[in-house]
């Protein structure tokens, strides 16, 4: 059984960057979207020195890490290139070489790594990462990260980690916000685990969910 955690606040983001800038020697797995790109921003305000952190990425498209897509373009842009002193090692999901290629060599890289922390979002659809409702990534147990199809847009093939790299994380942080995501957050933290809602199955082995009001809306 996983500890888990539901923190409302008006600022979610923040709280999230407040988590990072906790962190020091550590495997760090981060994400993309608007929600984590703010944690971002309030992260460099925090800390300038990310020196001790080594940095990996939840999911990926399988783009360049110069399209306008990719994770860790963003990541890069709001947090990476802003940083004075950048992160101990950066391991980056080489989506340009496809993504089963990608995926197996991320798979390699984790190999005997346990994530301290990593920052995950929920689509309106339940899914976190780039594990989407009945997504065949779901019931994988030996691989920590896989090859996954999209399953909306921008249509392109993805990376994703696993629930077993999920599960050995030390902390999961949900971070979301928005109205738009209220249902998906009540079938995730208040519903039964179900293959329709990924992000119900995805735990770390503490688990810290950061909502706004709106995404939390639906919990009662």
């Amino acid at each position: 059984m996983t500890d888990v955690s539901i923190e409302i606040s008006d600022d979610p983001a923040g709280a999230a960057a407040v988590l990072l800038a906790a962190i020091d020697h550590a495997h760090v797995a981060l994400s993309g979207g608007s929600t984590v790109g703010a944690a971002f921003e309030h992260l460099t305000a925090l800390t300038p020195d990310w020196s001790g952190v080594t940095v990996w990425w939840g999911d990926e498209r399988a783009v360049s890490p110069e399209d306008e897509r990719s994770n860790y373009g963003l990541a890069k842009r709001l947090l990476l290139d802003r940083l004075e002193r950048p992160p101990r090692t950066v391991h980056r999901i080489e989506g340009e070489r496809s993504a089963a290629v990608a995926a197996a060599a991320y798979d390699a890289l984790l190999d005997d790594v346990t994530l301290d922390l990593a920052l995950n979002g929920i689509g309106a659809d339940g899914h976190t990462a780039s594990l989407f409702p009945g997504s065949s990534a779901l019931d994988e147990r030996d691989r920590r990260a896989v090859a996954a199809e999209a399953r909306l847009e921008p249509f392109v093939d993805r990376i994703t980690l696993t629930p077993p790299a999920f599960a050995e994380a030390r902390l999961l942080v949900y971070l979301v916000a928005g109205e738009a995501k209220a249902e998906a957050v009540r079938r995730a933290f208040a519903g039964d685990p179900d293959v329709a809602t990924p992000a119900s199955l995805v735990r770390g082995r503490r688990t810290v969910v950061l909502l706004d009001p709106a995404a939390a809306s639906l919990l009662g």
